[in-house]
């Protein structure tokens, strides 16, 4: 059973996921920045290879992060359905559908 508790729980879940992806993707264009500056400059092969390989690992963390929100946001969006269902109301309801709305734009993107 679905209770404005759990509602909340997934909504701030989903906003945290959304803050992580932007996070790392700000990671990934910081990194491939400081790559190329190693290469243009000439950097140490070890040194740009170790580089190199933190930009790989910044880049695996995106479509994980893709992952996790979209499994987030069906679970809100199912939790958010069955609260409506019972005619249950709340600002916490607002507030998820807002945050629905936000994450979608988020989504939405990658698909197409």
């Amino acid at each position: 059973m679905a209770t404005l508790r759990n509602l909340k729980i997934k909504t701030s879940t989903c906003k945290r996921i959304v803050k992580e992806l932007r996070s790392y993707e700000k990671e990934v264009e910081k990194e491939a920045a400081k790559t190329a500056d190693m290469k243009e400059k000439g950097a140490d092969p070890y040194d740009l290879k170790q580089q190199e390989n933190v930009l790989a690992e910044s880049r695996m963390m995106v479509p994980d992060c893709h992952k996790r929100l979209e499994t987030a946001l069906a679970d809100l969006k199912a939790t958010l359905a069955e609260l409506k269902e019972s005619n249950d109301q709340g600002a916490e309801i607002g507030e998820a559908e807002s945050t629905i709305a936000e994450v979608e734009t988020v989504v939405k993107p990658t698909e197409e």
